[in-house]
């Protein structure tokens, strides 16, 4: 068995990969793998591993020998599923491993913006608390999150670890149903809304779903113009879920009062992407690490391996669909 790591450095420099090069006989490892380069480097292979390089039906109609792909990440909107499935490739990807990273950079931008983090770090370090005539500065008005109302849109491993969390700084829960699903009026005690009828609701949007076709731009122009003035949108999802050009315009007019996004549609960014235009006060921007914890990639590693090692023994694990 050949196996070809396309992406080796989206899991850090500072991650051991000797339990995952044990887990074959035989490694290719690529850094990073350029679209033009796909075909070619898996051309051989058995097994592929992709965090985030595309795999087309082309690409895999071209790799006669390929017979399974671990996803290294739980997305799998870089695959196509229906070509793997017509080529009987096993598609598994990773469940759950970083859940309290996730949930921790989700509050922490809820936190951040709240308390006008980034406003007052700017104002310390400019001298104007050192200038200031009292004790404090009161230049950015500060909320509480006690007594506020979190919307989550995806109520899954993440959003409902979020929901729990979000709890404890005394927060109230409400829950998006699911575009073309008959859900349920409460999920796990909690409400569960059209979104049209949450948005006007919530204090705090934060999103957790996939990107698929019915979520694309689920945030958009006229969403947004559902929300709250004093509302914050929060992503750690996929960029994809959010119009960026919509999303800049309402954060420049003052239809929603702040953002904190970890992804982009593209990544990484060009130079044509509208969030990155300016500095916003309003907008906080990180470089999709929501899920870079150290202790979450070695979990993923560990899936990783378990998923090969599942393929091997012909019981495939965490398998995205079955062929």
């Amino acid at each position: 068995m050949h196996g070809v790591i396309l992406d080796a450095a989206s899991l850090g420099q500072d991650l051991d990969l000797s339990p995952l090069l044990n887990s074959a006989p035989s490694w290719q490892v690529y850094n990073d793998t350029p679209a033009a380069l796909v075909d070619e480097r898996i051309h051989d292979a058995n097994i592929v591993l992709t965090n985030k390089v595309n795999l087309s039906a082309a690409n895999m109609q071209n790799a006669a020998n390929l017979k399974f792909i671990s996803v290294m990440a739980t997305g799998t909107n870089n695959i196509d599923l229906q070509a793997a499935q017509r080529q009987n490739i096993v598609v598994s990807n990773a469940v759950g491993y970083a859940t309290p990273s996730v949930v921790q950079h989700t509050l922490t931008l809820i936190l951040a913006l709240a308390t006008r983090l980034n406003l007052y770090q700017r104002d310390v370090q400019v001298g104007k608390w050192q200038q200031s005539k009292t004790f404090c500065l009161l230049d950015h008005p500060i909320m509480e999150l006690s007594g506020k109302t979190l919307g989550i849109v995806g109520f899954g491993e993440l959003g409902s670890q979020v929901a729990r969390v979000a709890e404890s700084f005394g927060m109230l829960i409400k829950v998006a149903q699911r575009p073309g699903y008959q859900d349920s009026d409460v999920e796990l005690g909690y409400p569960r809304l059209a979104l049209e009828q949450l948005l006007p609701e919530v204090d705090i949007l934060s999103l957790h779903c996939p990107l698929v076709p019915e979520t694309e731009h689920l945030i958009n122009q006229e969403t947004l113009r559902l929300m709250k003035p004093s509302a914050l949108l929060i992503n750690t999802a996929r960029g994809g879920l959010v119009d960026s050009t919509a999303l800049l315009a309402a954060l420049n007019s003052g239809q929603i009062a702040g953002a904190g996004i970890d992804v982009l549609p593209t990544e990484p960014p060009g130079k044509d992407e509208p969030l990155l235009s300016a500095p916003l006060a309003n907008l906080i921007i990180t470089p999709h690490i929501a899920w870079a914890a150290l202790e979450s990639r070695q979990r993923l590693l560990i899936q990783v391996c378990e998923n090969i090692e599942g393929f091997l023994r012909q019981a495939p694990c965490r398998q995205v669909f079955t062929t």
